[in-house]
């Protein structure tokens, strides 16, 4: 059996932030939503993560003072299972993307009867912690029909961390004992609220679909609200249709652009009587990441780091690349570290090469001086898996916000 992880002392953190909120960082991946509570001013007193690949990234990033992970502990790298909480009672936060293998659309959809399913985990930091506040993200897939007695499982678990399994007890077993407390009246231990929100509504140039679980403790009394969306589809279909702003802020000559959505008349004269200020922001596209950026095709800058052209791209059935002029498809981590087509761009003139790490890394909202360790395979796994940036700092923004409170 594996010796338990102890995690450091507040003295032994060289660099750590421990001003103001803190929180442990699980499952940390990349970074990505580690960043967006760390860019809303939360100081991390551990980062835990068990791929070395996506650890190595981390320390890279720690070694040449990139902003903000500077400021972060070393990476403790190694299976949470084995990680001790001892020392963090009533912390802020704990944050996370428990694996979403069991739960992904393009997985195996084993769910509760896969061993990487680490939401046993969150539930114990919760349990042993105590924070005053968790935020969990996971896949889409996790709200499918056929997970939600376990998705409800999950729910009541973090509502009542306390009210363990017993040795040997099935879950759904543990489920009804769960139900029956809620049922019986019981005074919830956390005010728990889950959200399946689009990226591209909060600014991400990708249509990425993602679960995010937040609770809240029970003496936190204050109400509290998932963010509102930021950006809208109709607000890019009217600047790319009705006012022609996008295409002239491009500078994209009217030979070169896409044709107009067909069936679309009714739904455009609709908008041109909008006005413009009733309307959120437009939803950012592919070329409003990338457009700044080389053809690495026709142009390879040594200039520009993790910039450089992968061969091999080819379109088929279902996976035919993301076009220039929308948010990007969710870009996935791949099987057996092959990225598919959500991880290529496909031309105006339909032609198609996969993104380099650069520009998957804007269409994640990663900081343009994140280092990424790892072949490219492994590190489109790394950005596949990850939680885009801003995405993350909306929701942090809007938790820590209440927190500070009081």
């Amino acid at each position: 059996m594996a010796a338990t992880i102890f995690p450091c002392e507040p003295s032994q953190c060289e660099g750590a932030v421990f001003n103001g909120l803190q929180s442990i960082e699980l499952f940390a991946g990349a970074g990505g939503l580690g960043l967006g509570f760390s860019l809303s001013g939360v100081g991390h007193r551990a980062v835990v993560e068990w791929s070395k690949h996506a650890c190595e990234t981390l320390r890279n990033n720690k070694r040449h003072g990139v902003e903000p992970v500077a400021h972060w502990p070393d990476v403790t790298e190694g299976d949470v299972r084995n990680f001790s909480f001892q020392g963090f009672d009533g912390l802020d936060l704990v944050t996370g993307g428990p694996p979403c293998q069991p739960f992904s659309m393009g997985g195996k959809h084993r769910g509760f009867l896969d061993d990487r399913d680490m939401f046993p985990q969150a539930v114990r930091a919760v349990r042993d912690v105590r924070p005053r506040a968790f935020v969990f993200e996971n896949v889409r897939g996790l709200t499918r029909a056929s997970f939600y007695n376990y998705f409800t499982y999950i729910q009541l678990q973090l509502e009542f961390p306390s009210l363990e399994a017993k040795s040997g007890e099935e879950w759904l077993e543990h489920l009804a004992r769960l139900e029956k407390n809620k049922t019986g009246g019981a005074k919830s231990e956390y005010h728990v609220i889950t959200r399946l929100v689009n990226a591209a509504n909060y600014g991400v140039p990708q249509k990425r679909e993602r679960v995010f679980i937040v609770g809240f403790r029970a003496d936190v009394h204050r109400p509290w609200t998932f963010p509102e969306p930021t950006h809208s589809l109709d607000a890019l279909l009217r600047e790319q249709w009705v006012t022609g702003d996008y295409w002239d802020t491009h500078k994209v000559a009217k030979r070169h652009r896409p044709e107009r959505p067909a069936k679309m008349d009714r739904k455009l004269a609709a908008l041109r009587d909008v006005e413009p200020s009733a309307l959120l922001n437009p939803w950012n596209t592919v070329r409003d990441a990338i457009a700044d950026l080389p053809d690495p095709e026709k142009n390879t800058s040594s200039l520009i780091q993790a910039h450089r052209f992968q061969p091999g791209a080819r379109a088929y059935p279902g996976h035919t690349g993301s076009p220039m002029d929308e948010p990007a498809k969710a870009l996935k981590a791949g099987a057996h570290g092959v990225p598919g087509g959500e991880n290529m761009l496909r031309r105006p003139d339909g032609s198609v090469r996969y993104f380099t790490v650069r520009e998957c890394a804007r269409i994640q909202t990663f900081p343009d001086d994140f280092i990424f360790d790892g072949t490219w395979g492994e590190v489109m796994r790394q950005l596949g898996n990850a939680v885009p940036v801003r995405l993350a700092q909306q929701v942090a923004g809007s938790v820590c916000e209440l927190l500070r409170m009081g």
